[in-house]
């Protein structure tokens, strides 16, 4: 069969994606849809007193508002959410309604829906609607929420407080905090940040000739989309079709029931009209689901010898105004913050609060990058504190590949890792060695030179509780084609080559000869969509499974044709032969065969882990800060990661190139800001700060493969792994270099204007 490993470095899908031929939502036609454009709040807390929908009709438009909603009996949305309060008892989830009737809970919240045949008729008929609304007092950081008296975004929760989570052994880690010899302590900040999808959300929905609904929509899970539609308006699933097409990058933003989209597929079917909608740049950034937003308190001890004894850690969390399954990334990603050491006793604890800001929800990483940053910025602190190379204090402390499969005492249960082996192979790199030549070399140019290591681990093919499934089914057509219909989703990781590469490896065919067909509820019954890191460890076994299933179902059509029996059937190569004889047929001859008899020639797969995998690296990140200006130079970065079997070169290095720049970004620019009022301050591209080619140095990457038993494939997932190196590399090494001026700590964003205010106010 044909080594995957030695396909050529290059995706099938970018020709058609970089010359203009990809099918994006606002790229498909259908004319006479209506255009829909959202009148939003300009308070982030309010109550509505009443919406004047007079002027808009007057211009022709169509306004929908609460009311129909209610009119038509659909409720607010209630998404899953299972946490508790410190009394024990479990924390209730949030109403969502899909368009405000009473209370405003953010700026930006939609009030009314109008749609109009043409955008700027649609746009002009909006500025028509009058909304009066009464201005109410906002809470809009974690403090506030806290305050003694603090206004409630929620009537019935009392401080603000949403839930309480904690998981660990408190009395061990105290008794260790309270006699250690040395115990680091550090209080930290995860900035909010936004996904800035290439492609913005957006929807179109509309009927069939036979009335049947169709919503083609930017989302990376259709098959969890097409459950949130009929459960929200009480339809059968299978009585409507979900398709999502290209779909121009999502990240966990784009994985939930979002308002906007639902709210296009009801006034489609209420209207009997297709109607589209396409978020603006400065709308998804008010409307989008953010991400992180958090503050944690951290303390490390250690002996005398620089063991670790115990680590805790405790989040503040700001969800934003609603919460839901997904407003739990911070909980289910916790067990991160044992990283990759033998810490013999760990607390976490995650406190979430509600504010009158947008709710905040997986963003690439989910929770990951927060944990990985708490236990690698505290361990430079420590090193800092008691003199130690950072990278030595760390090799003291990491788990060796004998004590594998290692339970921690913290959630998580590794299966296999050589953490050793790939900190070695980072810091050769890099030339680590060779670091404070370098940095004195930067002194005498008057430059601050820092650099950052971090060892991340990431929890994949989850979630950790219950692992997910996928399913993936291969169908050979006359011509002797194959078509690989994905439950896995693709996002712009590139899976159109990975899958179809396994697919016509399992087979013994030229990758040519896989169509891949994806995103689509009436092609496939079910799928998992795309995240969690999942796609190659659930999906690609599911296709190797369906492969193998295929094979034999061929391997059947052929001994009914020939009249032998199975076990005289070979297979290679896309042809079956009676062992010992001349007789021969195609894959092709034989799908033939099927469709004559009304039947389909496939295979059906799928596959769900016993455990997630754990990826790992080391990626250490070297920088470079002019004091005048405050202006940070990333100059090199290294990556190694163990991903498991690396089954693409090419794809692995992509994805931890783009998660690594996600990551930086938010060390160096990125940040939602709100004023003390509530308003958005970064509403655009103009304000919030996106990396770009120039800010960025070369990043080097390469892998160690300690392949997972825990799938087909032997791989762990690679797709959030740069994101969450990234985030703690990137700050250890502005902090690093900002440590000789005789700051202890920064926190994110590293801004020109805010390291020079750090470095002003040091002295």
């Amino acid at each position: 069969m044909t080594d995957i490993q030695s396909r050529p470095g290059t995706r099938r899908e970018d020709l058609r994606l970089t010359t203009g031929r990809g099918r994006y939502v606002d790229d498909i036609a259908h004319p006479g849809a209506l255009h829909a454009v959202f009148v939003r709040s300009e308070y982030p807390s309010a109550r509505v007193m009443g919406i004047d929908i007079s002027g808009a009709e007057a211009l022709g438009a169509t306004v929908l508002t609460a009311s129909d909603l209610a009119d038509d009996g659909v409720d607010p949305v209630v998404p899953p959410f299972r946490q508790y309060r410190p009394d024990g008892s479990e924390a209730h989830q949030t109403r969502r309604p899909l368009l405000v009737e009473d209370r405003v809970r953010f700026q930006g919240e939609p009030l009314a829906m109008v749609l109009a045949a043409s955008l700027t008729q649609a746009l002009d008929a909006a500025e028509a609607v009058q909304v009066e609304l009464e201005e109410l007092p906002p809470v809009m950081t974690l403090d506030e929420a806290k305050a003694d008296g603090a206004p409630l975004v929620w009537d019935d929760r009392e401080g603000n407080l949403i839930f309480h989570w904690a998981k660990g052994d408190g009395d061990a880690v105290m008794q260790a905090l309270d006699t250690a010899a040395h115990v680091t302590r550090l209080r930290s900040r995860v900035s909010r940040v936004s996904a800035n999808a290439m492609e913005p959300r957006g929807a179109l929905a509309y009927a069939d000739e036979a009335g049947r609904m169709t919503i083609c929509v930017s989302h990376q899970s259709p098959f969890n989309y097409r459950a949130s539609l009929a459960q929200t308006f009480a339809i059968p699933p299978e009585s409507f079709r979900v398709m999502a097409p290209d779909v121009g990058g999502s990240f966990g933003m784009k994985s939930g029931p979002l308002r906007e989209e639902m709210l296009v597929f009801w006034a489609a079917r209420r209207l009997g009209r297709a109607v589209r909608w396409t978020a603006t740049r400065s709308e998804s950034l008010m409307s989008d689901e953010h991400a992180r937003d958090l503050w944690a308190d951290t303390a490390l001890a250690l002996d005398d010898a620089g063991n670790f004894l115990a680590l805790h850690v405790r989040y503040e969390v700001n969800c934003g105004a609603y919460v839901s399954g997904r407003s739990n990334a911070p909980v289910g990603n916790f067990g991160g913050i044992a990283g990759v050491y033998r810490t013999p006793a760990i607390l976490g604890e995650c406190i979430g609060y509600v504010t009158n800001t947008q709710q905040t929800a997986p963003y690439r990483g989910a929770g990951r990058p927060d944990a990985t940053y708490m236990i690698e910025r505290i361990i430079d602190l420590a090193a800092f504190e008691t003199g130690r190379d950072p990278a030595e204090l760390r090799r003291k402390n990491l788990i060796p590949p004998s004590a594998m499969p290692y339970q921690t005492p913290f959630v998580f249960r590794y299966d296999s890792g050589e953490f050793e082996r790939v900190l070695d192979r980072a810091l050769e790199l890099v030339e680590y060695a060779g670091f404070p030549e370098r940095r004195a070399e930067a002194a005498r140019r008057g430059r601050l030179r820092g650099i950052g290591l971090a060892n991340p681990i990431e929890v994949a093919s989850g979630p950790w509780a219950r692992p997910s499934k996928d399913f993936a089914t291969l169908r050979a057509d006359p011509q002797g084609r194959i078509t690989l219909l994905s439950g896995a989703m693709s996002v712009g990781q590139g899976l159109e080559t990975a899958l179809s590469a396994i697919a016509a490896d399992r087979m013994g065919v030229d990758h040519a000869t896989v169509d891949f067909v994806q995103g689509d509820t009436d092609a496939r019954a079910n799928g998992k969509g795309s995240g969690g890191s999942s796609a190659l460890s659930l999906c690609g076994s599911a296709v190797t499974l369906g492969a193998a299933a295929l094979i034999e179902a061929a391997r059947a059509e052929a001994a009914a044709m020939f009249g032998t029996g199975v076990e005289d059937i070979a297979y290679d190569g896309g042809l079956l032969r009676v062992e010992g004889s001349n007789r021969v047929v195609g894959l092709g001859d034989l799908a033939k065969r099927a469709q004559e008899d009304g039947r389909q020639l496939e295979g059906a797969g799928e596959f769900s882990s016993q455990q997630a995998t754990f990826p790992n690296g080391c990626h250490i990140c070297e920088v470079e800060i002019d004091p005048e200006t405050g202006q940070t130079e990333i100059v090199t970065y290294v990556s190694v990661e163990d991903v498991g079997t690396v089954m693409n070169p090419y794809l692995v290095a992509g994805q931890i190139h783009g998660g690594v720049v996600q990551g930086l970004g938010q060390v160096l620019f990125e940040e939602v800001a709100y004023d003390p009022g509530g308003q958005l301050l970064t509403g655009s591209f103009m304000d919030y700060a996106m990396p770009r080619a120039a800010d960025l140095g070369p990043i080097v990457s390469d892998n160690v493969e300690v392949p997972t038993k825990l799938n087909l494939l032997g791989v762990k997932g690679v797709g959030e792994a740069g994101t969450v190196g990234g985030l703690a590399a990137g700050m250890n090494a502005v902090c690093h270099a900002l440590q000789v001026r005789g700051i202890r700590h920064f926190d994110m964003p590293a801004t020109p204007h805010c390291i020079w205010q750090a470095l002003n106010r040091a002295g």
